[in-house]
């Protein structure tokens, strides 16, 4: 039996794209309750972004950031600890740019005082295009001094100050603002949500890898009650929070799931800050959750809404006398027609049918300039196939990219290689003689210029004939051996310790030859490696184990401490060469085949083959066995940290604070009078051994 299939008529398809349009609209409408006719044509997207709306949450809201920038300046920003970031004339930075370079320490303090004054006058509403730009371009400008400070919070208060160069609190003026003040601002925060839920949604992340042994933190104790706490770490920290953070942007645009949306949204905030360590980020993303309630919510709160839309639309006499016509035309019909929804999620000055007058120029640029802006935030987290310079292990420089979290690293050791070139005589130095930032041992560009910086200040000592530094010419090559892990991979280099990175070539468009990439063929067996962690941790709880993976006819070069006893190198995968140098003695050790390191000595594992080859290092560290012998265990009596320290932390800031008002105060003084400022240096050792 055979059945007639139905197909729709040709004339049909002009009524199916009316359904599906007017489906399209329905959902626009029901979703952010936005009408669809303001995307239809640039025209109407310009308009809307223009149509004067309520400005009392964003002013708020700028108060509030004000406020927390005040905050945020003694700490993220380095206030506190300016001394130490500007005063050591051998510091080095790591700018973004090769011709950005760090002002004098008087000089710093100055600027880090223009930036107190404009976040005092954002969270006062004083002449705010003013403060806002006092305050942002200092901002900008120590940001990119330092990339190894960059966060993706860091670089959001950055565009929050950006995006917010208007005006408001001026009696002279209206109380309205164009829309596009609150679009961008809401357009900010939603892509920093839904891009840090699409980097979750990677292997790496849902496997459960990047944040381990969170769940013992008491925070996430009650979860505890009904999982254990591995499915804590992976259902919780991992999974709901990809799935969260996606969400919730959308969750809260919707009228419909706003409000429950709202108490997951306060509390993933509020435990984020207890969780991490993250600065003003979870109080700046908290200020911003009411602008999702509509821009008139503090009217609400206080009875003074709006009433009669009269008084809410501009005056004639601000928008312009051409449009004294129109603008009586529109009130009046809005009078008798137009209403005031109580619930509007997007502006309290909703007019159904109000339409502004066409476009001049200036708001035809300022919407090319909004659309411009938001396609280049879509774009820039997904940009890195053209900085490939940046590329190492992860895509891109830390902190534009909304990947939060996303990586986590662990650092075994770190050797700074200084030769002579003049008579090949090596010399070791400490790797953070010249900064207190690690990020550059993960980064090549970074690498490229910390060997430049160290260079440059070897040279400087080297001309005061500084005993610190034995070298008989500034012929010198530099060599970087890093040993890292990230989210629990095996420990291996970053870079090659073969390459002179004084010499190395670098180039922001192209792959960078000498970092070493990640070696994801041995991803596979993390599993195992827990396992075998397992077995050694229940030995007693002073024994550790180590796991090393290294690339083909690389050395291995170590001596261990006095305190490690009872070290054993088994080789798991490939090939390796082991030589303890003071007996002359090596042996060829294949997969499954272990010796015993000897305390004291210099040993070499030099991998032989064409493959990489993977080994663990077990251990037991003498000091700890020594103390849970004496004491009788360690956990029972180790001190246990508050729950809740919040006044210890305030105590800390306050006394933050106080030494950021000092040094400004101080910068001051010395340049108007000579007075000389007290430093607190940071310790460093430069010696050359």
């Amino acid at each position: 039996m055979f059945y007639r299939q139905e197909y729709p008529a040709l004339g049909d398809n002009t009524s199916l794209r009316k359904r599906l349009s007017d489906k399209l609209k329905e959902f626009i409408k029901i979703f952010g309750g936005y009408e669809a006719y303001h995307f239809s044509t640039f025209t109407n997207f310009g308009k809307w972004l223009h149509r004067p709306v309520d400005a009392s949450a964003l002013g708020i809201f700028r108060m509030l950031y004000g406020l927390i920038m005040l905050i945020d300046l003694a700490e993220e920003r380095g206030g506190g600890q300016m001394d130490v970031r500007f005063g050591e004339p051998l510091k080095c930075h790591f700018p973004l740019f090769g011709g950005l370079k760090a002002f004098s320490f008087p000089t710093m303090g100055c600027i880090y005082m223009i930036m107190w004054f404009g976040a005092v006058g954002i969270a006062l509403g004083y002449r705010f295009r003013l403060s806002c730009s006092a305050y942002i371009l200092p901002y900008w400008y120590i940001f990119l001094l330092d990339k190894p400070s960059w966060n993706n919070h860091s670089y959001l208060f950055g565009l929050v100050g950006v995006i917010a160069l208007d005006k408001y609190l001026n009696p002279s003026l209206p109380s309205t603002v164009p829309y596009w003040n609150y679009f961008l601002i809401k357009f900010q925060f939603f892509i920093l949500y839904m891009y840090a839920g699409l980097k979750k949604f990677s292997p790496e992340w849902l496997a459960g890898y990047a944040m381990s042994s969170l769940s013992h933190h008491w925070v996430l104790r009650p979860f505890c009650w009904f999982l254990s706490y591995e499915m804590v770490d992976l259902l919780i920290v991992h999974w709901f929070a990809a799935i969260f953070d996606f969400s919730i942007a959308f969750f809260m645009t919707c009228e419909l799931t706003r409000v429950w949306a709202t108490p997951f949204m306060l509390l993933f905030h509020l435990m984020n800050s207890r969780l991490f360590v993250i600065g003003m980020f979870p109080w700046v993303c908290l200020a911003q959750v009411p602008m999702f309630y509509g821009c008139d919510w503090p009217r609400k709160i206080t009875r003074l809404n709006c009433k009669h839309l009269s008084f809410c639309i501009p005056r004639p006499e601000i928008e312009g006398k051409s449009r004294n016509a129109e603008y009586k035309r529109d009130s009046a019909k809005s009078n008798m027609d137009a209403k005031v929804p109580d619930n509007s999620s997007t502006h309290c000055l909703k007019l159904e049918k109000y339409q502004t007058a066409n476009m001049n120029p200036f708001q035809k640029c300022r919407a090319l300039l909004v659309l411009f802006y938001c396609c280049l935030q879509l774009f820039l987290p997904y940009s890195h196939f053209i900085t490939q310079g940046y590329n190492n292990w992860t895509n891109g420089l830390y902190g534009y990219s909304w990947d939060m979290m996303v990586h986590s690293y662990e650092t075994l050791e770190v050797q700074v290689k200084i030769v002579d070139n003049l008579n090949q005589q090596e010399h070791y130095m400490d790797p953070y003689a010249f900064t207190e930032y690690d990020r550059w041992t993960k980064y090549a560009d970074m690498a490229k210029q910390y060997a430049q910086c160290i260079q440059k200040n070897l040279h400087r000592l080297y001309l005061k004939k500084s005993n610190a530094i034995p070298l008989k010419s500034l012929n010198i090559s530099i060599y970087f051996d890093v040993w890292c892990s990230m989210n629990g991979r095996l420990m291996q280099r970053v870079f090659d310790p073969r390459v002179d990175l004084v010499t190395a070539e670098w180039s922001p468009l192209k792959r960078t030859a000498w970092s070493l990439p990640l070696l994801d063929e041995f991803k596979h067996i993390r599993p195992k490696l827990l396992t075998i962690s397992d077995e050694v941790y229940n030995w007693n709880n002073a024994t550790d184990v180590l796991f090393v993976a290294d690339y083909p006819s690389l050395t291995l070069k170590n001596m261990l401490p006095p305190d490690i006893i009872n070290t054993t190198l088994t080789i798991l995968e490939g090939n390796v060469r082991y030589a303890e140098m003071e007996f002359n003695e090596s042996y060829f050790l294949t997969a499954g085949k272990s010796v015993t390191i000897s305390g004291g000595v210099e040993y070499r594992v030099t991998t032989v083959g064409l493959t990489p080859a993977i080994y663990m290092i077990t251990y037991t560290n003498k000091t700890i066995l020594e103390d849970i012998l004496n004491v009788g265990g360690d956990k029972d009596n180790a001190p246990r940290k508050p729950w809740l320290p919040l006044l210890q932390e305030f105590k800390v800031r306050l006394e933050n604070y106080k030494r950021f008002l000092q040094h400004m105060g101080n910068c001051v003084l010395y340049l108007m009078y000579g007075v000389p400022i007290p430093l607190q240096l940071r310790e460093k050792h430069i010696n050359l051994t």
